[in-house]
């Protein structure tokens, strides 16, 4: 099929199309993505700021949280846009360059958090190596090896939709691109290839959700040898973890690991997946981690008056 008649924008419908609804969605949204903001650059700047926090862990924290914020800024200020927008569209090539940054990150985010599996294995079972196992360098491979394997990832969904012939219909009820909603526009059958995405994506995610909550349970099982407070908070930081990764991979799971037929809870599922996750990084690491809260409490005394501070922001107060 030639270009020139390959569609060249797309039309979203959209979360709602009742004005007073969208305000509110719009208000809700604004306040997840700006607190999303502010939570994981707060996670930054304390790990690269605060010495106590210069172990491998908050390294590859610190890595998870610009893959959130990155994450998080692929849709949501399109769908905050369209929310106060009559009509909303995006062109067939910045549809294609979201999906591929989409799936870019959310390889990343796959990665770094099996990466922060591996490290906590090493941290319980080899508690006298850890710091030679999971040295700098390390790290900083690990976390490039996330990146390129998450580039690896997008490429092969980009190039599994560009040579399809896009020649219309070119609405989607949706509010933005991913590798279901877009194949859906293909004037040709797709059976074949909505099944090799949905091994390639949703059975690889099912199996590798899977390792991770048999790595966490070994881990566990490791734990109930150890005692004192080195065992508590090495069990509040793996459950912490599988909380992350559970509500990383459930929806993941819920999107691509089925036939890509729409059903009434996709818009909803999808504004928790793409919206919603990246803010459990902050909330769930730093409420749940006392480290991480008195090095916060450190920082901002470093910053200003701790006084006015403290009443705004009680980071000690206990859960």
């Amino acid at each position: 099929m030639g270009n020139a008649t390959r569609i060249r924008e797309i039309v979203f419908l959209g979360l709602s199309q009742n004005p007073d609804v969208s305000v509110v969605l719009f208000l809700f949204l604004l306040l997840v993505y700006v607190t999303t903001l502010l939570g994981n650059l707060l996670i930054m700047v304390t790990v690269t700021w605060e010495s106590r926090l210069q172990t491998p862990m908050y390294f590859l924290l610190r890595n998870l949280s610009v893959a959130d914020i990155c994450f998080s800024s692929i849709t949501a200020p399109k769908v905050l846009v369209d929310l106060l927008s009559d009509r909303k569209t995006i062109s067939f090539d910045g549809c294609l360059a979201q999906m591929f940054f989409f799936h870019l990150i959310g390889g990343v985010d796959v990665s770094s958090l099996s990466v922060m599996a591996l490290d906590r294995y090493v941290a319980i079972s080899r508690p006298l190596h850890y710091v030679t196992i999971m040295s700098r360098g390390r790290c900083i491979g690990f976390i490039v090896a996330s990146w390129v394997a998450g580039f690896i990832h997008s490429i092969v969904q980009i190039s599994l939709l560009l040579p399809l012939p896009f020649c219309g219909p070119n609405v989607l009820d949706t509010f933005y691109c991913d590798v279901p909603q877009v194949l859906k526009l293909a004037c040709t059958d797709t059976l074949v290839l909505e099944l090799l995405m949905i091994s390639n994506n949703g059975l690889l995610t099912t199996l590798w959700f899977a390792l991770l909550l048999v790595s966490y349970v070994v881990l566990l099982l490791l734990l109930r040898s150890q005692a004192g407070e080195g065992r508590r908070k090495a069990i509040s930081t793996c459950t912490s973890h599988v909380a992350v990764v559970t509500l990383h991979f459930v929806p993941c799971i819920y999107v691509y690991a089925r036939p890509f037929t729409a059903l009434p809870s996709d818009k909803a599922i999808s504004v928790t997946f793409t919206v919603i996750s990246p803010l459990l990084n902050p909330l769930i690491y730093t409420l749940r981690n006392q480290e991480m809260k008195s090095a916060m409490r450190r920082l901002r005394n470093r910053l200003g008056p701790s006084d006015s501070m403290g009443q705004q922001f009680p980071l000690d107060q206990p859960l």
